[in-house]
Parts: structure tokens; C-alpha cells; sequence
């Protein structure tokens, strides 16, 4: 049976959830006894200001207990898989053994909770908003059971996507609505529907139970090879600042609450401070040999811009994004005294800037797993603490909390930090370790006391099941989608009227590497989903008997600029071999422990390779055996291409930046008119994005067309030919 809480409707206050928890009556007004003394607290005074009610929770709470606020869970699939990197267990059973709900709790999901004091849980897999809302009230049932009553605070990686996405483990969207990717948002150039977006976003998470937001990502997309551009809102830092200022409003404002903050906000994690778009070569600090971000461009200024003019400059009540996240990267010679360690390590870059410089008081949340030992190998998933591989495990936590740093991303194991705190009370004195585990406790509780969490973290299934994907939510993200999508070539084959028949070839990806950096065979693929595609267009089987060829690839998939048996090579965006003469000689950024020999990570006159050459291919083939005939090419651009190889055989090409298939026949058939614009440019050659500067905005030649046009930022055509609007004068080529 699934856990059914109580409601308590406060006269002009908050309702109450309550399972356990006694309930007091004060002055007419209800509240939860979560301490159990038979007193109201000031914590549990609702009237009170979160921070207030932080500071007396925090002052109650042993050090273990804080050390539980610190960590986060890993991440949870609803319900539990038996196999795979995120186990569970029910009862020491699979699900299917167990007979359990799909909402139980967890063996492991007890565990943490009640012995090592976890309140913050990485959501990632939901099967569906029944099943997430039940969870939820069992984990927040339980967590009502435990010693003060603390809620849980459910988080989740972006999980909207229209398309699935390579750059980043992405959670699973269960019944969401569907939207563009983040570079597909941007490319509507309209902050206003961002703004809808998050509102959207705010609702269906509280209805699967999400109080906290890990994004947006606001890094500046500087370098078109970074493997999560395609998450940003693009390349120029005066679009990127307005589009993260309005989600980061939507989010968190509670429309119902005077002060912005309420039981319907989310916290927003806007990320990844000092800004993660310049990594070298677009190598990507996930892994450790894409560990540098550099600014040969001297272009620091711009890639804060988004957090200083955009995250922490909310037009909103909320003012500012409640938590921000720093990238894993070592900024390369950002602080002054040449300390060039991983960002949450250094104290100029957290410190002495975040906090101190540009006054950031909310919570600051370690990247995933940077406290880890390092692995041995380069080419492997987990090995993140850069620059301080040789101290231990609890000594990077102790230098992490030193920093101002309040929590540690993807670690749920409190041995460590308990360990920093013993050696930190040796080096600090027990008084000034207490103060400093109380002052990241009062930000961690602050933003559960914003959103609501202590009054009423329970939900009604049934409602929670009308508010995600409903209709009006689905219909707001398909039109965002439609505003997404980029036209760049037009000879008149757009748009398709009427029910042509469609030649549609099928895709060969080959071999590469999974984002674990586990090898994926090759695969092959449709071209695209029949059944879809008979909605709006006749099938034809092969090139003779078709009106129009309609070739559907992606920009170029690589393994991410470094291989074990290759070494350091370059990330093409170009699908054929490609090699690189002009490179820079050397590496800016250099040294690693396992690098004693070489630290140099240049590669010039080495040859890149794409695993999806074969799109290259697909165009070309379609162009010779359609003859006369139209041919049509929609690039799943991931990252910004070189397109020169195929444009002259293409009549006519679209930028699809993760929109769902219907979306684009739906342009293609002419049912909407594309009004979408680049939020990055399209360099003209590999040659162009080797000599430009990682860090600098829009400093690429832009590859131009048959036609004349340059596909640069701004760029789109709409049936009428270039688009120009209020959207261009407003955001320019920097």
C-alpha cells in the first residue's frame, strides 16, 4: 500500500503534509511537531523567514547529521534496476523477486537515509508520475520518521529533452513535455518563451516531487568542439545572460508566494562556475584528459557574464539562482598565484571570487565524484581531482569546505567528510569546524525552507499525473520546438506540399565510445521512424520512385579527442578524415601524474576520425541517384558543423537542435513556418576552428553558401529568405 499523508489547510498560511509528525495548534494555526518536543521551535514556526528558521535547525543538528546534507545520493532509478551502474535492492531481491511496488523504498535508499543522514537525492530514472509521486511520499515519510523530521530534497538533471542527447548522462523524461535541447531554446532568440519554458519545467517537477534544478547551464558555448555546447543557450554571452536570468525566474518563483519563494518553486543550480565552454581543443573535463579550460583569448570577463548579469541578477523576488555548481575544469592560470587545480579546489576561484568578490551567499555544490581517488588510466570515466591527486580522500574534502564549497556532488559516503572534520577541528579548532559545518548547513536548509519541503514535501498522485505532459504542457513545448528549428539553404524544395513520396535512407553509425567511455559497436539505424513520417509524406523505397530524398544525419560523432591507443588527436567536426596542420604546436594546459613523460597535449599533424562518416555518404548518394529531384538534409546538430562537404549537394538544409520528429515534418510540410536562428556559427573549416581562441565569443569565419550567406550567429531563413527581425538588432556578433 502506498503511503497516504494527511492535509492540513493553514486560513492564509501553508498546507500541511503530514504522516507522522504530531501537530500543534498556536494561535489558530497549525504546525508539525517535526522534534517531537510538544513545543513549537522556531524551525517549525512557518511565520518565521527560512533563514531564521536555518539557523535554529542547523544550531540542533550533530555533525553527522550535517555531514548527511552535504552529500548526495547517487543516482536513483524509480524503481530500482537489477542490473547496470545504479543497482537496488528490495529486501536483499530484484523488484520482480521482491514483489515489491515500484515505488518502495530501497534497501539502499533506507540505508542512506537513516544511517547516513542523505537529504539530498539525484533522481534520475522516473517510470511516471504515478510512480514518482508515491515514491516520493515514501521517502519523505520516512525521512518524517527520523530524528527532526528533515524532508528530502529530490533533485534531477535536465529531463524535458525533445531528443536524446550524447553530452551528458541525461535523466530519463518519463511523461514530461517535450522541448528543444538548450541550444535549441536559444536559437528562438526569445528569452520571454525561456521564461514559459522554466514556469513549465517548475510545475511538472513539484508534481514529480523535484525541489532543486541542476541547471541551467549557462557556460558560454566559446568552442563549437565541447562536447556539451548542445546544452547551453550558445555562443554570445549577452543571449546566454538573458536566456539563464529567465529560466532561472521561472524556476524558482512561486506565483502564489508575495516574496517569490513558496511550496511551487524550484531551486535552480546554475552551472558551471568559472564557466566550462573554453575546455582545450573541446576536450571535456569529464574525463582527465580534458581536464584544462584556457583563455588564450583573454576572454575570462565574458564567460562570467552569464552568472553576473544573468544568475545573479534575477528581474524576479527570488533575485538570484539559489545554488551554483563549479565545472570540474582546471581554469588554467585563473588564479593569480599559479595554483592550477580543479575549480571547487581552488580558493581564488571559489573563494576569494565567488564569495568574496561577487558575493555569492547561497549554496555552492561540487561537479559529480571530483573527491574520488584518480584512476590510473587517462582514457577513463572517473577521475576528477585534478590537481590534488596526492592527498587523500578526506584532505579534498577538508581544502573543498575551506573554499566556501558547501556540498559534495555524487558522494553519499560520510566517511570522508567526517574524517575532514576531525582533521579540520585539529587545524581550526572544534569551535571555528562547528561554525563552518553550521554555515553550509544554513544554506542547505534555507533552500528547503524556501521551497516549501518542511511544511508540505507530499504529493497527490492523481494530480501529479494531470499536471505532467498534460496537454497544454506537451503543446507549449511542440510549438517551442517549431521556433527551434533552423532553415540555412533553401533552392525552393521547402516546403514539401501535399503527399510527396519520400526516399528516406538508413544510417550506419560505427564504432566509438559510450560517454562511460565504454565502447558502442556499430549500429545501424533508420533514417527515421516510418509510421511518423506516413503522417505527413507517402513512403518510397528507393530513390526512383520518390518526389524527394529526405536525408536525416548528425553533426560529427568523435571519441572525444583522446584514445588509449592513439593518444591526443583531434575532435573533427568535418566527416572525413581530417588532419591537423593548423593546430597550436603545444598544449596551453599540461601536467599529470600519469603524463610524467610528455605533459604536452598538442596534436598538430594528427588525423581526426568520425564514427558517422557514412551521413557524409548518405547525402552524396542521394544527390546522384535523385538526379533533378529534391534533396532535403536535416542535421541533428549536437555540435556546430562544417557543412561544405555536403551543401552543393543539398537543395535544401535544416538545423535540428533535439526536436521530435513530428516537429520537423511538421516544418518540412509546410504546416509552420521555420523561425529559428543560429545561437553559434558554423565555422567554414576545420582550419578556422583550430586558429580561433577557445574562450573567445564568435571569433570563427563562418562557412558561406552557394547561396552567399554566411552561416554565422543570428543567421536563419524563413519561406521569404533571411530573417531579419527585432531578435538581430538585438543580439549582434560580439
Amino acid at each position: 500500500m502506498a503511503t497516504t499523508p494527511r492535509f492540513i489547510r493553514n486560513p492564509g498560511g501553508p498546507t500541511l503534509g503530514v504522516t507522522s509528525a504530531p501537530v500543534l495548534e498556536v494561535d489558530g494555526l497549525s504546525f508539525k511537531d517535526l522534534e517531537r518536543t510538544g513545543t513549537l521551535l522556531p524551525y517549525e514556526d512557518w511565520r518565521l523567514p527560512p533563514e531564521e528558521r536555518a539557523e535554529d535547525l542547523a544550531a540542533r543538528l550533530t555533525v553527522e547529521e550535517i555531514a548527511g546534507l552535504m552529500m548526495y545520493s547517487a543516482h536513483q532509478m524509480v524503481p530500482a534496476v537489477s542490473a547496470g551502474p545504479f543497482v537496488g535492492t528490495y529486501g536483499g531481491k530484484s523488484l520482480e523477486e521482491s514483489g515489491a511496488e515500484p515505488w518502495a523504498l530501497t534497501d539502499q535508499q533506507k540505508k542512506f537515509l537513516e544511517t547516513d543522514h542523505v537529504r539530498h537525492v539525484l533522481a534520475m530514472g522516473l517510470r511516471d508520475a504515478e510512480v514518482a509521486a508515491k515514491w516520493n511520499n515514501e521517502l519523505q515519510a520516512f525521512a518524517e520518521s527520523q530524528p527532526h523530521g528533515l524532508p528530502v530534497n529530490i533533485s534531477s538533471d535536465p529531463r524535458h529533452g525533445a531528443s536524446k542527447a550524447g553530452a551528458e548522462y541525461k535523466s530519463g523524461g518519463g511523461q514530461t513535455s517535450k522541448w528543444p535541447e538548450g541550444l535549441g531554446i536559444a536559437a528562438t532568440f526569445d528569452p520571454e518563451l525561456c521564461r514559459s519554458y522554466a514556469e513549465i519545467l517548475r510545475e511538472e517537477y513539484r508534481a514529480l516531487g523535484i525541489a532543486t534544478a541542476l541547471s541551467p547551464q549557462v557556460d558560454v558555448g566559446t568552442d563549437p568542439r565541447w562536447m556539451r555546447i548542445e546544452d547551453t543557450f550558445g555562443a554570445n554571452p549577452d543571449l546566454v545572460a538573458d536566456m539563464g536570468r529567465a529560466y532561472c525566474d521561472g524556476l524558482q518563483t512561486d506565483p502564489e508566494a508575495p516574496g517569490g519563494w513558496g511550496g511551487r518553486s524550484v531551486a535552480a543550480m546554475a552551472k558551471h562556475w568559472p564557466g566550462g565552454g573554453p575546455c582545450e581543443a573541446g576536450r571535456d573535463a569529464h574525463y582527465a584528459y580534458g581536464k584544462f579550460a584556457v583563455h588564450p583569448g583573454g576572454c575570462q570577463t565574458q564567460h562570467l557574464q552569464p552568472f553576473l548579469e544573468g544568475a545573479f541578477a534575477l528581474n524576479g523576488p527570488t533575485k538570484k539562482a539559489a545554488s551554483i555548481m563549479p565545472y570540474y575544469t582546471v581554469t588554467w592560470n585563473m588564479d593569480p598565484g599559479g595554483d592550477n587545480v580543479g575549480n571547487s579546489y581552488s580558493r581564488y576561484i571559489i573563494q576569494d571570487m565567488l564569495r568574496e568578490e561577487y558575493g555569492f551567499d547561497g549554496v555552492v555544490c561540487t561537479d559529480w565524484g571530483v573527491t574520488a581517488d584518480p584512476e590510473p588510466e587517462m582514457d577513463s570515466f572517473g577521475s576528477r581531482c585534478y590537481g590534488v591527486e596526492k592527498i587523500t580522500e578526506a584532505e579534498r574534502h577538508l581544502r573543498i569546505l575551506e573554499n566556501g564549497v558547501d556540498q559534495f556532488g555524487g558522494n553519499n559516503n560520510i566517511v570522508p567528510i567526517l574524517e575532514a572534520y576531525r582533521t579540520g577541528c585539529e587545524k581550526h579548532g572544534e569551535q571555528a569546524m562547528r561554525a563552518r559545518f553550521e554555515c553550509s548547513a544554513v544554506r542547505l536548509l534555507t533552500n528547503a525552507f524556501r521551497c516549501g519541503l518542511f511544511e508540505n514535501p507530499y504529493l497527490d498522485a492523481a494530480e501529479s499525473q494531470a499536471v505532467v505532459g498534460s496537454p497544454e504542457h506537451c503543446q507549449a513545448g511542440f510549438e517551442a520546438q517549431l521556433k527551434s528549428v533552423v532553415l540555412v539553404k533553401n533552392n525552393g524544395a521547402l516546403p514539401v506540399l501535399g503527399r510527396k513520396k519520400v526516399y528516406i535512407p538508413s544510417r550506419r553509425i560505427g564504432e566509438r565510445k559510450t560517454f562511460f567511455r565504454t565502447p558502442m559497436p556499430e549500429t545501424e539505424l533508420p533514417g527515421a521512424n516510418r509510421a511518423v513520417v506516413e503522417k505527413y509524406f507517402n513512403w518510397a523505397e528507393s530513390p526512383a520512385e520518390a518526389d524527394l530524398a529526405l536525408v536525416f544525419i548528425e553533426s560529427p560523432l568523435t571519441n572525444g579527442g583522446y584514445t588509449k591507443e592513439l593518444g591526443y588527436h583531434p575532435i573533427t567536426l568535418q566527416y572525413r578524415p581530417y588532419t591537423a596542420e593548423a593546430a597550436r604546436e603545444h598544449s596551453i594546459g599540461q601536467g599529470d601524474f600519469r603524463e610524467t613523460e610528455n605533459p604536452d597535449r598538442g596534436y598538430r599533424g594528427k588525423v581526426g576520425t568520425c564514427a558517422n562518416e557514412r551521413d557524409l555518404d548518405l547525402v552524396l548518394e542521394a544527390r546522384k541517384a535523385m538526379g533533378d529531384k529534391p534533396v532535403v538534409v536535416v542535421v541533428r546538430m549536437h555540435n556546430p558543423c562544417v557543412l561544405s562537404e555536403l551543401e552543393s549537394a543539398a537543395d535544401a538544409i535544416v538545423v535540428d537542435f533535439g526536436v521530435q520528429l513530428e516537429a520537423m515534418l511538421t516544418i518540412l510540410s509546410g504546416g509552420a513556418e521555420p523561425s529559428g536562428l543560429l545561437p553559434v556559427q558554423l565555422p567554414a573549416d576545420m582550419e578556422t576552428v583550430e586558429r580561433h581562441c577557445e574562450d573567445k565569443p564568435l571569433d570563427m569565419t563562418p562557412y558561406r553558401d552557394s547561396a552567399g550567406n554566411a552561416y554565422d550567429f543570428g543567421f536563419g531563413l524563413n519561406w521569404s529568405g533571411v530573417i531579419r527581425d527585432d531578435r538581430t538588432r538585438r543580439y549582434r556578433k560580439v
